[in-house]
């Protein structure tokens, strides 16, 4: 029995000791033993969220609680013409107004299904200081104030009831900057009956005090214990030095939870808010040129202007968002696809209408996109693409020689970024390259018979009458043995 009990309390101890070692401790070096999920890299597409206060006065941008306290802007001038000086009407005064009175979860979370996202990112609080979700650190939330719901709360539910992966994006580091402007005139901002809200409204050269970040860091666990998400998303300003330790002692908290439910767990990132290889690289409103052997991801909107809705927005076409998904997946990388619900709740038709034309490709080439991994090469073609991010404006439109390669078991998919009118010549693929001899081609989603010839410069498609998608097409190509 003493032998037993000893074996027992050796394998024990063993299990402990091991438990612990594969857990994650504050440290960049172990922090570096992260590996993003399969689920992630298989996703591809997912659709992020901008829903708040800043949608009631839906102006120029989900910047308007900021720049409405910049003398002299646009917001500024519009704001004190329209509502009069923010001495009598500020920021907190738009909340009685963001009813959300029309806001449905379920049909939002069908709308995303139909879209063909696999998971979904709504901002549980923005740089307005305003939590879209029931918090015990603030009264300034959605729950107790304007939609009185938990929308997080709601939001979340209804998603993973479809089986998407829920996850979650933070803002607040930049809250300790955003609302400063309103100190320096006759504002509410300098009101101490709101200071819980609009404070601390202090400079961006000035270092962030220990309570601040302590707050911040309360917030990001509070999120991630109530709503278990799968993806923690934080913008820019998360990279000022005096973040560093809060930052570790956040992501291992969360990568220990992620073990702790089973589920791989994801922190996007941009710049150099991350040690690389400790987290997923985010590029805004715009990609890069080549593969990246780390996986990435990019997040964009459906419109040129806001993040937020705003009512004269320039939308994206969806050629434009479908082949920038399929280049961004060639190189390793997903795509988050913003838009920016109404006040009330409804999400614009016109982004309806965006996320159902990608929804409608991917049902006929989501096998080339979904559970994919890069080729040798990301693709070719005349078109090029512009590196770094803020380029979505500059991006041209692709044409059908535009390729993209992925690539699923034996399979290689060759997407022609337009549809072909005329015959397309695969330069990666001319006869006598290896191991890249052809041995049939086909077009994904169609019983049509493609005509095709491998030729001393590249692999020749004869085009079809008739194709089964708009905006690019898929080929799937099997090479000889």
């Amino acid at each position: 029995m003493k032998k037993r009990l000893i074996a027992l309390l050796t394998l024990v101890t063993c299990v402990i000791a091991t438990h612990a070692q594969d857990r994650y401790q504050a440290t960049w070096e172990s922090l570096k033993k992260y590996q993003t999920p399969d689920w992630f890299k298989d996703a591809k597409f997912g659709i992020f969220i901008h829903w708040g206060v800043y949608s009631v006065p839906a102006f120029n941008s989900e910047w308007y609680p900021r720049n409405m306290y910049q003398q002299g802007s646009d917001e500024f001038k519009h704001h004190v013409a329209t509502y009069g000086p923010q001495s009598k009407f500020g920021y907190k005064d738009f909340i009685p107004q963001f009813k959300a009175e029309k806001f449905n979860a379920d049909e939002w979370a069908d709308l995303f299904v139909k879209s063909g996202a696999k998971y979904v990112v709504p901002v549980a609080e923005h740089h307005d200081g305003f939590a879209m979700y029931k918090t015990t650190l603030s009264k300034w939330n959605a729950a107790e104030m304007g939609p009185k719901r938990d929308i997080i709360g709601e939001l979340s539910q209804a998603i993973k009831k479809k089986n998407i992966v829920f996850g979650l994006s933070s803002h607040r580091i930049e809250h300790w900057f955003f609302m400063n402007g309103g100190r320096k005139f006759d504002s509410d901002v300098n009101d101490p009956k709101y200071a819980d809200f609009y404070g601390p409204a202090r400079e961006e050269n000035e270092t962030m005090s220990p309570e601040y970040m302590n707050d911040w860091l309360l917030r990001c666990t509070e999120l991630v214990d109530k709503y278990q998400p799968q993806l923690f998303w934080f913008d820019w300003w998360i990279e000022q030095p005096a973040l560093d330790a809060y930052k570790k002692s956040f992501a291992s908290y969360y990568y220990n939870k992620g073990l702790e439910w089973n589920k791989g767990v994801v922190i996007n990132y941009k710049y150099e808010g991350f040690k690389e290889g400790t987290a997923v690289l985010d590029i805004e409103r715009g990609k890069l040129t080549g593969i990246r052997d780390l996986y990435w991801q990019t997040d964009d909107a459906v419109g040129f202007k806001s993040w937020g809705y705003i009512p004269d927005e320039s939308f994206k076409s969806p050629k434009y968002l479908i082949t920038n998904l399929v280049d961004i997946v060639s190189k390793n990388g997903n795509l988050l696809l913003n838009i920016g619900p109404k006040p009330d709740g409804t999400i614009p038709q016109e982004q309806q209408d965006l996320l159902l034309a990608i929804g409608k490709w991917l049902g006929v080439n989501g096998e080339a996109i979904y559970g994919t991994r890069p080729w040798k090469t990301f693709g070719e073609g005349p078109t090029e693409v512009v590196g770094g991010a803020f380029g979505d404006s500059k991006m041209k439109p692709f044409t059908a020689q535009d390729i993209r390669f992925t690539t699923k078991g034996d399979a290689l998919y060759a997407i022609a970024l337009d549809v072909p009118k005329t015959a397309i010549t695969v330069r990666s693929l001319a006869a006598g390259t290896g191991k890249d001899g052809v041995a049939s081609v086909e077009l994904v989603g169609s019983s049509e018979k493609v005509s095709w010839s491998q030729k001393s410069d590249g692999l020749v498609i004869q085009p079809l009458k008739n194709y089964p998608s708009e905006n690019a097409v898929t080929y799937k190509i099997l090479l000889k043995k």
